[in-house]
């Protein structure tokens, strides 16, 4: 495909933080860019302010004549939209070029010298500070990113077309339409079941992607698949070891395989940050950017949104705002947490996604709710799917052993927080729950 001669791109589902970081890519690349979402919410209002024709209604007549040329227009659309979705169902009858989110991406980046980040956990951390590197180390890269960072209030870090870093998603398979140079896979735990069916399935997934790999993969050190490691404390090929904090920020010397290198600093919390940052160090060192240059660039690494984010930061009272949404990704965040605060009282706010993963992780869902001092849980967050019998909050809350437990409709939320004493409050996950979280945080601020 040659993306020169396409004049027009229009997004099904444009609001999707991938889809959107595309969709701001073509824009900045002089093409019309438009599209449909399901919902208006920030990411869709700061694409409708650069000049992004966004509406709500899925219905062909609201599709602009520019779009309906097959010629010179081509067609992305996000997996979770449904297969009976009019708009999708109107470019598919009438030849258009339709391809999803991963098939535009591989298309936009194979020209590239692409450094791939993949995992079911970690990704977009991990793909951040690796854009952020090559950012500070003036290299020309474009970061597609699955999250919106800080330094640059964007999902996408535009600096130029030689090299690309991507987040290699597992969902729906997508990181197999990639062509990274160099890559890496932060974890592998069981996830997207529902795709896979079982985690024998995804692993083997992993496996195919790590065989596309043309140049170095990464791996983290006990992983299945063969490749250069990475770790925390452990004999890794790029090593953090003597890992501590102070006042604030994590700080770790990092070993590799030809220097070690002191009292590297980061101001995101968690040991697991510690190992995405090991993960992007390591990726980024190998393509050709130095220690020196990688570790002053970390100390001005301002994180993501949504990811152990401080909406209040004072002696007595902390709101942390996090995407976690798989049991291990709770467990990191109850980690720093207890790591940060070891003295105060956590009061966890979660929003299960997905009936399916809720079915399938209940177990290990209940155990790491069960590590908060206390906990509120909502409705589960339905996304793509519909309600499965017998899979509910209720449910997963009787699972639950910890007695200071209850639910709370969206409506009731700020309520129930109100009449906690925690002294800090953490809301994690994937679905809605993010867009409750200032009017959380200016009830907390007015109490």
């Amino acid at each position: 495909m040659n993306l020169d001669s396409i004049h027009n791109v229009y997004f099904i589902g444009i609001g999707g933080i991938g889809m959107s970081a595309i969709a701001i890519y073509f824009k900045s690349n002089g093409k019309n860019v438009a599209g449909y979402d399901k919902t208006p919410t920030e990411i869709t209002n700061n694409l409708q302010k650069m000049e992004i024709n966004v509406h709500f209604e899925d219905a062909v007549d609201l599709i602009d004549d520019v779009y309906t040329n097959p010629k010179n227009t081509i067609v992305v659309y996000t997996p979770a939209v449904p297969k009976v979705h009019t708009e999708l169902s109107y470019f598919i009858e009438h030849n258009f070029t339709v391809l999803k989110r991963s098939e535009i991406l591989g298309e936009i980046t194979k020209n590239t010298n692409c450094l791939a980040v993949a995992g079911t956990h970690g990704k977009t951390t991990t793909s951040t500070i690796l854009g952020h590197i090559l950012q500070e180390a003036n290299v020309s890269a474009t970061s597609f990113l699955g999250g919106i960072s800080e330094n640059y209030n964007s999902n996408l870090i535009l600096g130029g077309n030689e090299v690309s870093v991507v987040e290699a998603d597992e969902f729906d398979r997508s990181f197999l339409k990639l062509s990274p140079n160099i890559a890496c896979i932060t974890s592998m735990d069981a996830d997207h079941l529902d795709i896979y069916g079982a985690n024998e399935s995804l692993e083997n997934s992993f496996k195919e992607f790590a065989d596309k790999v043309s140049g170095t993969l990464f791996v983290r050190k006990g992983m299945p698949i063969k490749g250069k490691t990475f770790g925390i404390e452990e004999d890794a090929d790029y090593n953090a070891y003597n890992i501590r904090i102070e006042n604030g920020a994590y700080i770790f010397n990092v070993k590799t395989p030809f220097e070690t290198f002191e009292n590297i600093k980061i101001f995101i919390p968690g040991k697991h940050n510690v190992l995405n940052a090991v993960a992007a160090l390591a990726m980024a060192n190998h393509f050709g950017v130095s220690i020196e240059v990688i570790a002053k660039a970390l100390l001005t690494f301002k994180g993501i949104k949504r990811r152990f984010s401080y909406k209040i930061n004072t002696e007595n009272l902390v709101l942390i705002d996090d995407y976690a949404h798989h049991p291990t990704e709770i467990n990191a965040v109850v980690d720093a947490v207890k790591e940060m605060y070891p003295k105060q009282k956590v009061l966890g706010v979660f929003q299960p996604h997905l009936f399916s993963r809720t079915r399938d992780f209940a177990e290990d869902f209940a155990q790491s709710l069960a590590r908060f001092d206390e906990l509120i849980l909502l409705d589960i967050y339905p996304a793509r799917e519909l309600p499965i019998e017998g899979v509910s909050s209720q449910w997963l809350l009787t699972k639950v052993t910890n007695k200071n437990k209850q639910l709370s409709s969206k409506e009731n939320l700020v309520n129930a927080i109100l009449k906690s004493n925690a002294q800090i409050i953490v809301v994690i996950g994937a679905g809605d729950i993010g867009q409750l979280i200032e009017n959380i945080k200016n009830s907390l601020s007015e109490n």
